[in-house]
């Protein structure tokens, strides 16, 4: 009895030991990886009619995948990306613009890769960040617990590592510089693939946004050779058609790693593309291939701002090969994926967009009458109301404040139709009014995003003049700083954590290719520039009410100074002085040396 007892006691245990583990697999929550590339537009892929681009992954993770074919985004990259990541559009999380301090996340901004990491996923990303190289802004300050990346808006500007030129580069693995063999797209999708190695038992959240095919244009002769003989005739340039190409090679990689690691079906799977195209099609849209729509990166019609945005999720069965020509957005990222994954959104955590999940999973729809906004000015200050705007609904387009097209009957969008429909541009215009008074009352939109100093996380902080405020153009390129390019751009939001002695110190060149500030770099890496004096008599900052003056003289790399600050925000100037002349410092590196 005693026996026959236990072992069906014992039977039971193994049963329920049996079943425990099977819903525990069943219900393990989906990985996530989202692939976006950079300046790539809807009509760089083959899948999408382009008759000379060679993607042959992607096309056919096209096949396999659900497609938004009406999925915008901004036509920039930082303002798409900090849409992305906060689920807010860019007037309202303050992050409009690629430079002059508002291309850095704010203080308090929750994330994509926070509400993953704070629901048990671990988080990484690797490739383009683009929204802020200093504390509290940076990837690992912003959810990622692994971030590989470059600096800024690009790989080789003059606030990434001095030298880098898509290979063979030194990129920063969790905020420390590390050096690597390879072209930049490899190395994404390669250390990617090493970071799910060490992950794949736990639910994992992997963003990869590749700089390429952003310019510069640069890849192997390899992959740019079979687009050679369009040029000028067909396509814009070899390089970029190549470097979409080198991307595919890479996409299909990932897919067999997937596959053999068993991963693939319980992975949601997807790939987009930050804004229209940058390299494929000429400024009058003559060459290149577009998909039938106008524009491309940085302008308001269709082409600038609607993107490929492509998911695939076996297990959840979002997949078979469909199109879903619903209104979608880059800020509906976050709802979306918390819809599917089951994620709990953190209390307070303000959100603009829909979840679209019932979309992909057969079991709703969306309110038609709904509206997207696309607000774009290169400008530190504020958007306009009106223009650099279009504004969006399921048949109309709104684009700066005055020209309406009829999406739906005119693709290419030739009829400004205005004229005859007033009642939809004044309806249009209300809602972006409305829209606006809310964004402006708003703390991000009133306040710049800051460098904070005197935070353990980072004992030195950075600072550029491609992030300077300032009325004059910009100054992105090594290759500029190397030729003595000169703008008043001179002006940096500080925040003081801790009060303290700090050390100011500004200087021509990055640390990594010191050079003295009346002289060039001791060694010119990889050769690539070619090299020019300047001759500053004096550097002058101004911070916290604190005015400083320092001679240039000699051999001196750096004007150093030491001063008091106290706690709370700021604004830091810097200036070289020249025969009366000001003009911003380049580089400026803010140590706390404590009490």
């Amino acid at each position: 009895m005693f026996m026959n007892r236990f072992r069906h006691t014992a039977l039971m245990l193994l049963v329920a030991l049996f079943v425990t583990k099977g819903f525990a697999q069943e219900e393990k929550p989906p990985n996530v990886i989202l692939v976006m590339t950079d300046d790539q537009g809807i009509g760089d892929l083959g899948c999408h009619g382009n008759p000379w681009i060679k993607t042959p992954n992607i096309d056919k993770f096209y096949k396999q995948a659900v497609r938004m074919t009406d999925f915008h985004v901004s036509p920039m990259c930082t303002p798409t990306r900090a849409a992305l990541m906060t689920g807010r559009y860019p007037v309202n999380n303050g992050t409009w613009a690629t430079y002059k301090g508002r291309d850095a996340l704010a203080e308090n901004a929750n994330t994509m890769a926070d509400v993953f990491k704070k629901n048990g996923y671990k988080t990484a990303m690797f490739g383009k960040w683009h929204l802020g190289d200093n504390y509290p802004s940076r990837p690992t300050d912003s959810g990622f617990d692994v971030a590989l990346h470059h600096k800024a808006g690009g790989v080789g500007e003059l606030s990434d590592y001095w030298g880098n030129s898509y290979n063979d580069d030194v990129y920063y693995v969790n905020n420390e510089p590390k050096q690597f063999s390879g072209y930049c797209t490899d190395v994404w999708f390669q250390e990617a693939m090493g970071f799910m190695d060490k992950n794949k038992d736990a639910p994992f959240f992997l963003y990869l946004p590749t700089n390429a095919p952003h310019s510069p244009f640069i890849v192997t002769e390899k992959y740019a050779a079979p687009y050679r003989h369009l040029v000028g005739d067909k396509i814009v340039g070899a390089e970029f058609y190549g470097m979409i190409t080198n991307i595919d090679e890479n996409f299909g990689k990932l897919e067999a790693y997937l596959k053999e690691k068993k991963l693939a079906d319980n992975t949601i799977l997807i790939y987009m593309t930050d804004n229209g195209s940058g390299g494929g099609l000429s400024e009058d849209g003559k060459l290149g291939f577009n998909k039938g729509f106008r524009g491309r990166k940085g302008q308001r019609t269709e082409g600038g701002h609607r993107v490929p945005f492509f998911i695939r999720w076996k297990d959840g069965k979002i997949k078979g090969g469909k199109d879903l020509n619903e209104l979608t957005a880059h800020v509906d990222l976050i709802p979306t994926l918390a819809g599917l994954c089951n994620l709990e959104i953190p209390e307070g955590m303000k959100l603009d967009g829909i979840d679209f999940s019932p979309l992909l999973l057969n079991n709703g729809k969306l309110d038609d009458k709904r509206t997207v906004f696309v607000h774009t000015r290169q400008d530190y200050r504020t958007p306009h109301d009106k223009e650099d705007t279009a504004i969006l609904n399921e048949k109309w387009r709104l684009v700066n404040g005055k020209e309406l097209y009829d999406i739906e009957a005119d693709k290419h969008q030739d009829i400004d139709v205005a004229s005859g429909n007033k009642e939809v541009v004044e309806g249009l215009l209300s809602q972006n009014k409305a829209f606006l008074d809310v964004a402006k009352s708003g703390y991000e939109y009133q306040q710049f995003p800051v460098s904070t100093i005197g935070n353990d996380s980072q004992k030195e902080i950075k600072l550029t003049i491609q992030h300077a405020i300032g009325e004059d153009g910009g100054i992105w390129k090594p290759e500029q700083v190397a030729s003595g390019m000169k703008n008043r751009n001179n002006t940096h939001p500080i925040k003081v954590e801790k009060a303290g002695r700090y050390k100011i110190s500004c200087m021509r060149w990055p640390k990594e290719c010191a050079g003295p500030i009346l002289g060039i770099p001791t060694e010119n890496p990889k050769n690539q520039y070619e090299y020019k004096t300047m001759h500053p008599e004096k550097v002058r900052i101004q911070i916290a009410n604190q005015i400083k003056e320092q001679t240039v003289e000699g051999d001196m790399q750096s004007a150093d100074f030491i001063l008091n600050l106290e706690e709370g925000k700021t604004m830091l100037v810097n200036d070289f002085i020249e025969k009366g002349e000001t003009f911003g410092v380049y580089y400026t590196y803010i140590e706390y040396l404590g009490k």
